[in-house]
């Protein structure tokens, strides 16, 4: 049985952690396998890049320095983790994926799409994930939500223009590819934000294996 890889996307405070690791529950509970992993990061090497890329001290990074980073920690994530689960069978969940880097260092860093292709292509070969749960809400309520909760790292201290760019770019990118992206609004209430999250599994599920039911549920 072939694995699925969702991604789940969004700005900061968009609640997608919240969410990964519910929609992981509801899976694990129909008695599936399900990995649930993050970028950047996801296995011992790509945390340690993590760290650099996220550390307020380094604001002097350049945009091309970044951009590399978060592929070469992609190319440790994949091999490590997210290609042998999937080779496994399991149903891998992602916080964040390569529509990140096209947002936040195309978007957001004005990087050239044809670079992040390039790399995209090298780093990934074909692979893409199955289904992408974008979860939308605006700029300025996400930030208020991200520096509410904590000291902000590198990407969170940046500007409220930033995060416009980089949800324009999301929303680009999810009208582009209406097969695989399933917008949600995340200014909603984290139940109604979860259901739709579940309803979004179970409507690619139907795709993919027609007749059969979905295997999760909010109950």
């Amino acid at each position: 049985m072939r694995g699925h890889f969702i991604t789940l996307e969004g700005i900061e405070g968009a609640g997608k952690t919240t969410q990964r690791d519910a929609l992981a529950g509801c899976l694990r509970d129909a008695g599936l396998q399900v990995l649930v992993t993050r970028e950047p990061g996801g296995s011992d090497i790509a945390e340690r890049i993590r760290a650099v890329l996220l550390d307020p001290a380094n604001t002097c990074m350049q945009g091309d320095t970044e951009l590399l980073l978060m592929f070469a920690a992609r190319a440790e994530h994949l091999h490590q983790r997210i290609l042998p689960a999937l080779a496994a069978g399991s149903w891998v969940l992602c916080d964040r994926f390569t529509d990140a880097t096209y947002a936040y260092q195309g978007g957001g860093r004005g990087l050239p799409v044809e670079q992040i292709a390039t790399l995209e292509r090298l780093v990934q070969g074909e692979r893409r994930p199955d289904l992408t749960l974008l979860f939308d809400l605006p700029a300025a309520v996400g930030l208020a939500r991200a520096r509410g909760r904590s000291e902000p790292d590198r990407f969170e201290s940046e500007q409220r223009q930033f995060f416009e760019r980089v949800r324009d770019t999301y929303l680009a990118r999810a009208a582009a590819e209406p097969g695989r992206f399933v917008t949600i609004d995340a200014s909603q209430d984290p139940a109604a934000v979860g259901a739709a999250s579940i309803a979004a599994v179970q409507g690619y599920l139907a795709r993919v294996r027609p007749g059969q039911g979905g295997p999760v549920s909010d109950t």
